[in-house]
């Protein structure tokens, strides 16, 4: 459950094996699962995080995220030997324990349906998230062509417009709106008239 199962610890931290993989290559998602996690973002709750890494002698992290995330995991590397440090002085950990585990390692990939990351051609998630829209698009556009009605169909993105643009053009859509490119004054006049042609 990303961070929020660093934090917890207990049965969410679990050695995979091959049956742990068995069969999850055609899912769209994550099967480890996700959360947002504000215990992450404070020192305490990064403490818990890095003892119950400790405890499992894990010091290589893999960090699947958008800027939330990847953020995270930078100021979890920053702050790693001072935490040490920290479970040191409290007695949660030994000196020994500390030396072993001193190094954090850490390798970060974006992930993030928006497909917004700068330097990456596509971003995990967004691929798969595509797909299901277009599968969305496919069962809904007989269905508004029979009953003869205009559908507005809403993607996710946020901030930014690439799956609707992209699924806008896959599936010719007549009308689109994006973040990026904001309607202007009188937009609804033009939309049904282009509508009506």
């Amino acid at each position: 459950q990303g961070y929020e199962g660093l934090v917890e610890g207990g049965d969410n931290i679990k050695q995979a094996n091959w049956l742990s993989v068995s069969n999850i290559i055609q899912l769209g998602g994550t099967v480890i699962g996700s959360a947002r996690c504000k215990a992450f973002t404070t020192r305490a709750g990064r403490l818990r995080a890095a003892r119950n890494l400790v405890e499992h002698g894990i010091t290589n992290l893999c960090v699947i995220g958008g800027d939330g995330s990847l953020t995270g995991a930078d100021i979890f590397r920053s702050e790693w030997a001072g935490l040490l440090e920290e479970l040191v002085r409290d007695g949660q950990i030994s000196e020994e324990v500390a030396r072993k585990n001193c190094h954090l390692n850490i390798v970060g990939l974006v992930g993030s349906i928006d497909n917004d990351f700068c330097g990456t051609d596509m971003t995990i998630g967004t691929d798969s998230a595509l797909h299901r829209i277009m599968e969305i698009v496919d069962a809904i556009t007989t269905t508004a062509q029979s009953h003869q009605r205009t559908f507005v169909l809403e993607v996710m993105g946020r901030h930014c417009g690439y799956l609707a643009l992209v699924s806008g053009l896959a599936s010719g859509a007549d009308w689109l709106f994006i973040p990026e490119s904001p309607p202007e004054d009188g937009w609804e006049d033009l939309m049904c008239e282009r509508l009506g042609e």
